[in-house]
């Protein structure tokens, strides 16, 4: 039975690694410019990232670079969008029937993205998305932007796009260009919180998330409670941690950020390779062990029922409509509901 068990595993392995070799062939898409469309909404999307920004094509923003980068991208949302799609072009850009960049600017440093995210948002609350595995500074904005036009957030967002090798086969290099990231990210929101007042919501996918608990946790180390105060919530999305590595991380940051959300699939193909990687070690996002999060302070959203296939059911909360539907639903109960649901599993059932 074991040998059974072993062969069956190999075989999963063989089967995903060479998916991931024919998905590395493949193109990657790439944003491109085109004429605003008077019928489509243009997100406005503030990007802080290490990538170098000296290349163009498909490679473009793969490079790790020590400076911070920063700029800012109009991204026109056509009117014929889909709930958790993100409609790139076929052929020539169009704003009437794809994702498109209508403008954008460069900024020298800090204090002009600073200057333009504060002047955006009267509530004085940032939300700072951090990207997974495998992806590509054109597909990270469009994320945001999908987001933005998708769920009842408001307020500008703000990409912290760390170099990831936007390549299947580079999980190595992408978990290294975590580690490589962690200054960056941290000083980036040392800098949206520098005036009086003001917040920022963290929202990090797969390995994103990890970049985001090992910021938490150096903040908490560095005795930076300043910083972390002004954290007003953190959301996990299918997060590519080992369970024993994210209890220490919490333990070591010690009063968790309220609300603190981990969005889990149990069938997320993506990270059950990820898990036959290390060792076959479940990661956090499927979290199969009742005991994985005892005693922490944390809220786990169940969004198993919800998977439609899309992405390897790897961000369901963002590709399925049923998810985006029912996200948009808590969202809209608001924050007294959230802080009532803490320390619990929602179970979010299939419409």
């Amino acid at each position: 039975m074991v040998g059974a068990k072993r062969l069956t595993a190999c075989i999963r392995v063989v089967s995903c690694v060479g998916l991931l070799a024919l998905t590395a062939c493949a193109p990657r898409p790439v944003a491109q410019r085109a004429a605003a469309n008077p019928d489509a909404r243009t997100q406005t999307i503030y990007v802080a990232t290490q990538r170098r920004l000296d290349n163009v094509g498909s490679g473009f923003g793969r490079s790790r670079s020590t400076r911070i980068n920063y700029f800012r991208a109009d991204i026109s949302v056509p009117p014929t969008h889909k709930p958790g799609k993100i409609e790139w072009p076929e052929g020539t850009p169009d704003a009437a029937t794809d994702f498109v960049i209508t403008g954008s600017e460069i900024y020298a440093g800090p204090a002009g993205l600073i200057r333009d995210v504060h002047k955006a948002t009267p509530a004085r609350e940032t939300m700072v998305f951090v990207h997974g595995y495998n992806n590509t500074l054109s597909e990270s904005m469009y994320r945001v932007a999908q987001i933005q036009a998708d769920l009842d957030i408001g307020g500008p967002a703000v990409l912290f796009s760390w170099p990831s090798a936007g390549d299947p086969r580079g999980y190595v290099y992408d978990r290294d260009s975590v580690l490589f990231s962690r200054d960056a990210l941290e000083n980036t929101l040392r800098e949206l919180t520098n005036a009086p007042g003001e917040k920022v919501f963290l929202l990090a996918h797969s390995v994103g998330a990890q970049l985001t608990m090992e910021v938490l946790r150096q903040a908490a180390i560095r005795g930076d409670g300043r910083l972390l105060r002004r954290i007003s919530g953190v959301v996990l999305m299918s997060p590519d941690i080992d369970p024993d590595v994210f209890r220490a991380q919490a333990l070591a940051i010690g009063r968790l950020p309220q609300p603190f959300v981990i969005f889990i699939s149990r069938q997320d193909k993506a990270l059950s390779l990820a898990g036959l990687l290390s060792g076959r070690k479940p990661r956090l996002g499927v979290l199969v062990g009742e005991n994985d999060l005892k005693g922490l302070d944390v809220t786990v959203v169940d969004f198993t029922a919800l998977a439609d296939g899309e992405g390897y059911d790897h961000a369901v909360p963002m590709t399925s409509p049923a998810a985006i539907a029912a996200l948009n639903e808590m969202i809209r109960r608001g924050e007294r509901e959230r802080v009532r649901l803490r320390k619990s599993v929602i179970l979010l059932p299939a419409f």
